[in-house]
């Protein structure tokens, strides 16, 4: 009897612990796949050279993670994370972290190009540090005329497919599909309404890009940047050269700080004071505001315009040359007191 009775109480022991034991399996697996693990939000890059056992240790180690025995116990020997960007936020279980990561559910980041774009280096750069593809990589497909035929472009008109702004795309998007995206974006913008704003202006969409081009090199003051493409609109009209000081600027790949006489005697046909009418293609990546602006300018008789004396980033108007002459040696004379007072 007594030897009966210690087997009686080592097999309810042993189904007590092997209850137990279940009950804890039970409430990690439904934990693991049913219970968010994550207290906010982690941002993860997983690049071609991650080793997936280094990124479970983060996750596991990150202040954010609630417990990280549970990302462990859902991690399989030999896993196989795929490249991409992830937002891990605080819906998240283990176990789906786990799956995107394995499936490639990227979450889409934000390419945004903005400031000035002078020249397709700047662009190839700035696009470069925001995605995976490399910025020689991006220079090479912008350099190549087979890869702009695709969008009825050539290397001087290539600012005229592309409208600064903030794209949402795979970080992992390869070049031809992010420039896919500019192209598509650039015909969503131009609206026949668009259109036919060009056309009231004497237009073409590339030619209002090349002209929105010479005003963002004048100006980054949005309030003015109607009155100056007004200003340029005037001169095409009356047949006038446009003599932008922008245009000889890129005859120089913007080097000089200063545009000097000797600078208008460049032979270029992008020199509009050698030449009359537009350069033959965008001299920067122009904005909205400035697209805008050719499509939108003010009405008015200027055909001049010169920087304010304030220095406050504004210009002065003039219809006559005379008046013109008369704002710039006003401008002139307070660069001058400027370099006094700063000896």
């Amino acid at each position: 009897m007594k030897t009966k009775s210690i087997l009686a109480i080592a097999l309810a022991a042993l189904g007590a612990i092997l209850l137990t034991w279940a009950g804890i399996a039970a409430w990690h697996y439904w934990y693991d796949r049913k219970v968010p693990n994550f207290s906010g939000t982690i941002e993860l890059y997983v690049y071609p050279d991650s080793d997936p056992v280094k990124i479970l240790e983060s996750l596991q180690q990150d202040s954010l993670t609630r417990k990280p025995a549970s990302l462990k116990r859902v991690a399989r020997a030999g896993e196989n994370f795929k490249v991409g960007h992830y937002l891990i936020d605080s819906t998240c279980t283990s176990m789906y972290v786990l799956r995107m990561l394995r499936a490639g559910w990227q979450t889409p980041v934000n390419l945004t190009l903005s400031g000035s774009i002078r020249t397709p280096g700047i662009l190839a750069r700035k696009i470069g540090s925001q995605m995976l593809v490399d910025s020689a990589a991006v220079a090479q497909f912008i350099g190549s005329e087979d890869s702009l035929k695709a969008y009825g472009v050539d290397r001087m008109q290539l600012f005229t497919m592309i409208i600064p702004d903030t794209y949402q795309m795979k970080w992992t998007a390869s070049v031809r599909e992010i420039f896919d995206r500019f192209d598509k974006e650039h015909d969503a913008f131009w609206t026949p309404e668009r259109k036919a704003a060009a056309q009231t202006q004497g237009l073409s969409p590339r030619e209002v890009s090349v002209l929105a081009s010479i005003v963002d090199g004048e100006t980054r003051y949005v309030p003015e940047m109607p009155k100056i493409a007004a200003v340029y609109l005037n001169r095409l009209r009356t047949g006038m050269k446009l003599q932008a000081d922008p245009t000889v600027a890129f005859c120089f790949d913007y080097e000089p700080r200063r545009i000097l006489h000797s600078h208008l005697l460049v032979d270029s046909p992008y020199n509009t004071y050698q030449n009359h009418g537009l350069p033959p293609g965008p001299i920067t990546c122009p904005p909205k505001a400035c697209l805008e602006a050719v499509l939108h300018p003010d009405s008015h008789n200027y055909l001049f315009f010169c920087a304010d004396p304030s220095f406050n980033g504004s210009h002065r108007f003039a219809a006559t040359y005379s008046e013109h002459l008369a704002n710039a040696r006003a401008f002139q004379k307070a660069i001058s007191e400027r370099q006094k007072a700063a000896k």
